[in-house]
């Protein structure tokens, strides 16, 4: 669906270092320091946007058995707001990367104590998304809103925490993934419309190729045998001309698109999953259902009323979010797949977006 651009777009203690990361990009302890508790190891952390222009996000953590709930964690641990407006969350061995839009920013924590390592903040332009690719961080950035010409993705040293330089790109980088040769760059369009993903060779930080997909590609996800699948949500209706969405498939040994489904044109679907072989996403208030083996699109949806802000596929559970108002505080909603019953609904923050598992 077309992204109308809102504005979503602490310098922080290097609490427990004394020194560059080791190995395992753990942070190194003072002399005589105890390992601080990994209190949210085993778990899921929600990243909430927070309210729209002012006020902060959060992240929840919720424990493997949803028995503990933990709000506002990056203020608990560390006596700081993360800014406005919490985006996305990516991983690297012991640590976190918390990519925030608005206050143009990414903090780095300890992913299981929560405690900070960094801040970065300069050379960051209403960053989005964040992936790891041959020692690297690659960061999508819409740049200023009112320039469509001055996209990029940052270039991340992960040693030294800082930006180290930056790739241009075309209008509106959104999700961003890697395999062990490129990194995959979905342009949805920011606050115009795109239909291509960007392929960037990370060995040297050029953009070998743009590969076209469908309108607005809002969404990624890696098969077991290496092929890249992209979701297209289309243009929607209040475009100047509505167009259909599409899922593709890539062969990432070629770079070249291998299939592709078209939706009918009134069909705007996003919030593209994998599970195994079997790949989800949201269209018209319900889950769809898509084996990676099947010819055809799926004609009925495999649970019906259910529509979220954000959903998440894992190990055999969906987690949905619901933004209710954009104001008040939102919820998790929780559904077994194989029953297509809802299991949980568990209170978050407001406007939860992500829910990464650790």
């Amino acid at each position: 669906m077309k992204i109308n651009k809102v504005s979503i777009l602490i310098v922080l203690s290097a609490l427990f270092i004394t020194s560059c990361s080791d190995d395992d990009n753990s942070p190194a302890l003072p002399d005589g320091a105890e390992e601080p508790e990994a209190a949210y190891e085993n778990g899921m952390l929600i990243v909430n946007e927070g309210p729209f222009n002012n006020g902060t996000g959060t992240v929840t953590f919720i424990s493997e058995d949803n028995s503990v709930i933990e709000e506002t964690i990056f203020k608990k641990e560390n006596n700081e707001d993360l800014g406005n407006i919490v985006q996305s969350m990516a991983f690297d061995d012991d640590l976190a990367y918390i990519v925030v839009n608005n206050s143009h920013k990414i903090h780095v924590v300890n992913r299981y104590t929560f405690k900070s390592i960094a801040v970065i903040e300069e050379d960051l332009m209403n960053p989005r998304y964040m992936t790891v690719s041959n020692g690297k961080g690659y960061v999508t950035n819409w740049g200023d809103t009112a320039d469509e010409s001055d996209d990029y993705i940052a270039i991340i040293d992960l040693e030294a925490n800082a930006v180290i330089g930056a790739i241009p790109v075309e209008l509106g980088p959104e999700a961003i993934t890697s395999n062990s040769e490129f990194v995959y760059v979905a342009h949805q369009g920011a606050y115009g419309q795109n239909n291509i993903v960007s392929v960037i060779d990370p060995s040297n930080d050029e953009v070998l190729d743009t590969i076209e997909v469908g309108d607005l590609p809002n969404s990624m996800q890696w098969d077991a045998s290496g092929n890249l699948w992209v979701l297209s949500g289309g243009a929607p209706s209040y475009a100047a001309e509505e167009t259909n969405g599409a899922l593709v498939e890539i062969d990432a040994t070629t770079n070249e698109v291998s299939r592709t489904f078209d939706f009918s044109t009134v069909q705007h679907p996003g919030g593209l999953n994998i599970d195994g072989d079997e790949l989800y996403f949201g269209m018209d208030g319900g889950v769809y259902l898509f084996s990676v083996n099947a010819t055809e699109l799926p004609a009925e949806p495999y649970i019906e009323n259910a529509s979220f802000y954000s959903m998440t596929v894992n190990d055999g559970k969906l987690y949905g979010t619901d933004a209710k108002d954009f104001a008040s505080k939102g919820d998790l909603i929780i559904y077994d797949l194989s029953s297509k019953e809802k299991t949980n609904t568990i209170p978050v923050g407001i406007i939860p977006r992500g829910v990464y598992f650790n």
